[in-house]
């Protein structure tokens, strides 16, 4: 039987990396993005893999979103939550509206990206959630308290749903990526990069996105039933958990 996958923020960084990984994997899979029409075209003719659009802080457009994907390809089995947005800004000049756009995304968006495939991951006794956290979840980051706090409560989001799932064959686990070698990254002044950043790093340099790409292809495996509840810290041993 071919499973089903799908991503969110799937079209771009890590998001197409894991959605093409899992295809190749043998997933049937679909990738959901937010904004980016003309990269989103792009993708879904070098790969092949269906691309859906809906905005993940809205519960009602991932109700419908789902509905899609899953009339096209079949039941959700496996989920990767990866969609996400950065508003920076340090604290005392962080308005309302750039803690809550962050906040709706990469938090609320697991709520309203999961709850919608929950019960029939339950029902059919088979489910994979994977959530892409960060670092800076886990040990914080100056002038990020907004995506800090939201990447931080995925954690706590993946260790509480990953108790209720386990005993219907549902697991939850989720990564927290490191530096890794995305658009946004690779943007990083040369100076910046060399002098602040890959210091910080022991192996010296920027993860790939396919390296979390495999993270993900392993956790989403049916042999990998007994973790749950698990994080993944891939960030190259910049920080220990």
């Amino acid at each position: 039987m071919t499973r089903v996958a799908l991503v969110s923020g799937g079209t771009r960084g890590i998001g197409a990396a894991i959605a093409t990984a899992l295809k190749a994997a043998g997933y049937k899979v679909a990738a959901n993005y937010a904004g980016n029409d003309e990269r989103a075209k792009a993708f879904e003719a070098e790969t092949g893999i269906p691309v859906f659009k809906w905005d993940v802080s809205s519960y009602e457009a991932c109700l419908e979103g789902i509905a899609k994907v899953e009339a096209a390809l079949g039941p959700v089995d496996v989920l990767v939550n990866n969609a996400g947005i950065t508003r920076d800004a340090m604290f005392h000049k962080m308005t309302p509206a750039q803690w809550s756009e962050v906040i709706n995304t990469n938090l609320t968006g697991l709520f309203n990206m999961t709850h919608p495939v929950w019960s029939g991951m339950r029902d059919r006794g088979f489910g994979r959630v994977i959530n892409i956290s960060s670092i800076n979840g886990q040990k914080g980051q100056m002038g990020q308290a907004n995506y800090s706090a939201a990447k931080a409560g995925d954690i706590g989001f993946t260790k509480a749903l990953a108790q209720e799932g386990a005993a219907k064959n549902v697991t939850v686990n989720v990564i927290c990526p490191g530096y890794i070698g995305t658009e946004m990254v690779m943007a990083v002044p040369e100076k910046v990069m060399n002098e602040r950043i890959l210091p910080q790093i022991p192996v010296g340099r920027l993860g790939q996105p396919e390296e979390i790409a495999r993270c993900v292809v392993f956790l989403a495996a049916d042999e990998a039933g007994f973790i749950t509840g698990s994080t993944i810290s891939a960030n190259g041993g910049q920080y220990f958990v």
